[in-house]
Protein backbone atom coordinates (compact mmCIF):
# COMPACT_ATOMS: atom_id res chain seq x y z
CA UNK A 1 0.00 0.00 0.00
CA UNK A 2 1.14 3.35 -0.73
CA UNK A 3 -0.13 6.89 0.77
CA UNK A 4 0.56 10.06 -0.48
CA UNK A 5 0.74 13.45 1.82
CA UNK A 6 1.16 17.01 0.52
CA UNK A 7 1.53 19.91 2.82
CA UNK A 8 1.41 23.11 2.60
CA UNK A 9 1.95 25.06 6.05
CA UNK A 10 4.84 27.88 5.67
CA UNK A 11 5.51 26.32 9.47
CA UNK A 12 7.20 23.65 10.00
CA UNK A 13 6.71 23.97 13.96
CA UNK A 14 3.61 24.71 15.46
CA UNK A 15 1.83 24.12 11.91
CA UNK A 16 -1.93 22.80 13.13
CA UNK A 17 -2.53 21.53 9.28
CA UNK A 18 1.03 19.34 9.72
CA UNK A 19 0.19 18.11 13.37
CA UNK A 20 -3.33 17.04 12.80
CA UNK A 21 -1.86 15.16 9.07
CA UNK A 22 0.73 13.39 11.29
CA UNK A 23 -2.29 12.04 13.15
CA UNK A 24 -3.59 11.14 10.16
CA UNK A 25 -1.05 9.22 8.60
CA UNK A 26 -0.21 7.48 12.11
CA UNK A 27 -3.13 5.56 12.00
CA UNK A 28 -2.53 4.94 8.06
CA UNK A 29 0.60 3.35 9.06
CA UNK A 30 -1.35 1.19 11.61
CA UNK A 31 -3.16 -0.19 8.73
CA UNK A 32 0.29 -0.67 6.92
CA UNK A 33 3.30 -1.00 9.12
CA UNK A 34 5.33 -1.56 5.81
CA UNK A 35 3.38 0.68 3.50
CA UNK A 36 5.40 3.28 1.29
CA UNK A 37 4.80 7.09 2.04
CA UNK A 38 5.53 9.15 -1.15
CA UNK A 39 5.74 12.76 0.40
CA UNK A 40 5.41 16.50 -1.44
CA UNK A 41 6.01 19.51 1.02
CA UNK A 42 4.72 22.84 -0.67
CA UNK A 43 5.57 24.67 2.13
CA UNK A 44 9.54 23.75 2.40
CA UNK A 45 10.13 23.37 -1.65
CA UNK A 46 7.12 25.32 -3.32
CA UNK A 47 6.88 24.69 -7.04
CA UNK A 48 8.48 27.37 -9.62
CA UNK A 49 6.07 30.41 -10.16
CA UNK A 50 6.65 29.71 -13.83
CA UNK A 51 6.25 26.14 -14.60
CA UNK A 52 2.18 26.57 -15.24
CA UNK A 53 2.18 29.39 -17.26
CA UNK A 54 5.32 27.33 -19.69
CA UNK A 55 3.50 24.24 -19.14
CA UNK A 56 -0.05 25.97 -20.11
CA UNK A 57 2.62 27.31 -23.20
CA UNK A 58 4.20 24.07 -24.32
CA UNK A 59 0.36 22.61 -24.57
CA UNK A 60 -0.10 25.13 -27.34
CA UNK A 61 3.10 24.36 -28.98
CA UNK A 62 3.92 21.82 -31.52
CA UNK A 63 5.72 19.12 -29.35
CA UNK A 64 9.09 19.49 -31.99
CA UNK A 65 9.27 23.25 -31.22
CA UNK A 66 8.95 23.02 -26.81
CA UNK A 67 11.79 25.14 -25.73
CA UNK A 68 13.97 23.50 -22.27
CA UNK A 69 11.95 25.62 -20.02
CA UNK A 70 8.57 23.97 -21.83
CA UNK A 71 10.42 20.53 -21.57
CA UNK A 72 11.19 20.80 -18.00
CA UNK A 73 7.80 22.21 -17.09
CA UNK A 74 5.74 19.74 -19.05
CA UNK A 75 8.30 16.44 -16.78
CA UNK A 76 7.31 18.58 -13.76
CA UNK A 77 3.42 18.04 -14.11
CA UNK A 78 3.85 14.67 -15.12
CA UNK A 79 5.98 13.79 -12.12
CA UNK A 80 3.36 15.53 -10.11
CA UNK A 81 0.39 13.23 -11.49
CA UNK A 82 2.52 10.49 -10.95
CA UNK A 83 2.97 10.94 -7.46
CA UNK A 84 -0.50 10.90 -6.90
CA UNK A 85 -1.32 7.91 -9.47
CA UNK A 86 0.98 5.84 -7.30
CA UNK A 87 -0.44 6.23 -4.53
CA UNK A 88 -3.84 4.54 -2.98
CA UNK A 89 -4.80 6.67 -0.18
CA UNK A 90 -4.04 10.74 0.04
CA UNK A 91 -3.62 13.21 2.71
CA UNK A 92 -3.65 16.87 1.72
CA UNK A 93 -3.01 19.13 4.36
CA UNK A 94 -3.93 22.83 4.11
CA UNK A 95 -4.13 26.04 6.36
CA UNK A 96 -6.71 28.40 5.17
CA UNK A 97 -4.29 32.02 4.29
CA UNK A 98 -6.00 34.90 3.85
CA UNK A 99 -9.72 33.65 3.58
CA UNK A 100 -8.02 31.65 0.68
CA UNK A 101 -5.05 28.68 -0.62
CA UNK A 102 -1.81 30.03 -0.76
CA UNK A 103 -0.34 30.63 -4.23
CA UNK A 104 2.24 27.64 -3.58
CA UNK A 105 -1.27 25.24 -3.57
CA UNK A 106 -2.66 26.51 -6.50
CA UNK A 107 0.28 26.44 -8.42
CA UNK A 108 0.55 22.16 -7.66
CA UNK A 109 -3.48 22.34 -8.79
CA UNK A 110 -2.97 24.09 -11.77
CA UNK A 111 0.00 22.68 -12.84
CA UNK A 112 -1.33 19.30 -12.50
CA UNK A 113 -4.71 20.44 -14.40
CA UNK A 114 -1.70 20.45 -17.65
CA UNK A 115 -1.09 17.14 -17.65
CA UNK A 116 -3.71 15.35 -19.51
CA UNK A 117 -4.49 12.88 -17.30
CA UNK A 118 -5.91 15.84 -14.54
CA UNK A 119 -6.81 17.90 -17.09
CA UNK A 120 -10.14 19.51 -18.48
CA UNK A 121 -11.83 16.18 -20.32
CA UNK A 122 -10.04 13.75 -17.86
CA UNK A 123 -12.57 11.24 -16.24
CA UNK A 124 -11.72 11.64 -12.41
CA UNK A 125 -8.23 9.92 -12.10
CA UNK A 126 -8.48 9.47 -8.79
CA UNK A 127 -11.67 7.65 -8.89
CA UNK A 128 -11.63 5.01 -6.49
CA UNK A 129 -9.08 6.26 -4.15
CA UNK A 130 -9.54 7.64 -0.29
CA UNK A 131 -8.70 11.03 0.38
CA UNK A 132 -8.67 12.74 3.03
CA UNK A 133 -8.98 17.23 3.25
CA UNK A 134 -7.05 18.81 6.57
CA UNK A 135 -7.76 22.54 6.57
CA UNK A 136 -6.72 24.55 9.75
CA UNK A 137 -8.22 27.98 10.15
CA UNK A 138 -6.67 30.29 12.65
CA UNK A 139 -9.98 32.23 13.36
CA UNK A 140 -13.72 31.05 13.36
CA UNK A 141 -15.77 30.36 10.32
CA UNK A 142 -18.53 28.14 11.00
CA UNK A 143 -22.61 29.32 11.43
CA UNK A 144 -23.36 32.13 13.19
CA UNK A 145 -19.82 33.75 12.96
CA UNK A 146 -18.93 36.66 11.94
CA UNK A 147 -16.96 35.17 8.91
CA UNK A 148 -19.14 33.18 8.08
CA UNK A 149 -18.73 31.98 4.19
CA UNK A 150 -15.25 34.00 4.41
CA UNK A 151 -13.57 30.55 3.93
CA UNK A 152 -12.43 29.91 0.05
CA UNK A 153 -10.83 27.03 -0.14
CA UNK A 154 -12.21 24.12 1.56
CA UNK A 155 -15.18 23.67 -0.97
CA UNK A 156 -12.59 24.73 -3.42
CA UNK A 157 -10.39 22.29 -2.42
CA UNK A 158 -12.89 19.55 -1.90
CA UNK A 159 -14.21 20.35 -5.59
CA UNK A 160 -11.39 19.44 -7.06
CA UNK A 161 -9.99 16.62 -4.91
CA UNK A 162 -13.84 14.96 -4.97
CA UNK A 163 -15.66 16.15 -7.89
CA UNK A 164 -12.94 16.88 -10.62
CA UNK A 165 -10.40 14.11 -9.75
CA UNK A 166 -13.30 11.49 -8.19
CA UNK A 167 -11.17 10.78 -4.09
CA UNK A 168 -13.62 9.63 -2.16
CA UNK A 169 -13.12 12.40 0.01
CA UNK A 170 -13.29 13.07 3.82
CA UNK A 171 -12.67 16.90 5.06
CA UNK A 172 -10.72 17.35 8.87
CA UNK A 173 -11.23 21.05 9.83
CA UNK A 174 -9.35 22.66 13.11
CA UNK A 175 -10.30 26.17 13.93
CA UNK A 176 -9.13 29.23 15.87
CA UNK A 177 -5.83 27.44 15.33
CA UNK A 178 -3.98 31.24 16.53
CA UNK A 179 -6.14 31.50 19.67
CA UNK A 180 -2.34 30.45 21.30
CA UNK A 181 -0.79 32.97 19.73
CA UNK A 182 -2.69 35.87 19.69
CA UNK A 183 -3.60 37.83 22.53
CA UNK A 184 -6.85 39.40 21.50
CA UNK A 185 -8.04 35.69 21.06
CA UNK A 186 -6.86 34.54 24.41
CA UNK A 187 -10.08 34.01 25.93
CA UNK A 188 -11.09 31.24 22.85
CA UNK A 189 -8.19 29.33 24.44
CA UNK A 190 -10.39 26.69 25.82
CA UNK A 191 -12.62 26.33 22.62
CA UNK A 192 -9.46 25.92 20.55
CA UNK A 193 -8.14 23.22 22.29
CA UNK A 194 -11.43 21.40 21.85
CA UNK A 195 -11.68 21.68 17.96
CA UNK A 196 -8.36 20.92 18.07
CA UNK A 197 -9.20 17.76 19.92
CA UNK A 198 -11.88 16.79 17.97
CA UNK A 199 -9.94 17.17 14.79
CA UNK A 200 -6.63 14.70 16.29
CA UNK A 201 -10.03 12.03 16.57
CA UNK A 202 -11.91 12.53 13.31
CA UNK A 203 -8.18 12.34 12.12
CA UNK A 204 -7.29 9.40 13.28
CA UNK A 205 -10.59 7.98 12.49
CA UNK A 206 -10.31 8.97 8.90
CA UNK A 207 -6.92 7.84 8.24
CA UNK A 208 -7.27 4.23 9.51
CA UNK A 209 -10.58 4.41 7.37
CA UNK A 210 -8.02 5.23 4.59
CA UNK A 211 -5.73 2.20 5.51
CA UNK A 212 -8.93 -0.13 5.31
CA UNK A 213 -10.30 1.39 2.19
CA UNK A 214 -7.05 1.01 0.41
CA UNK A 215 -6.75 -2.70 1.48
CA UNK A 216 -10.16 -3.71 0.45
CA UNK A 217 -10.00 -1.84 -3.13
CA UNK A 218 -6.53 -4.07 -2.99
CA UNK A 219 -8.18 -7.22 -2.44
CA UNK A 220 -10.93 -7.19 -4.99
Amino acid sequence: MTLFRLDSSIRTEGSISRAVADTAEAAWRAEHPTGEIIRRDLGVEPLPSTSWPTAVLASWTPADQHTAAQLEAVALAARLGDELLAADSIIVAVPLYNWGISQHVKAWIDLLITDPRFGSGSETPLKGRSGLLVIARGGAYGEGTPRFGWDHATAYLSLILGEVWGLDLRVVEAELTLAEIVPAMADLKPLAAEFLATAHAAAATHGRDLGEQAAALASV
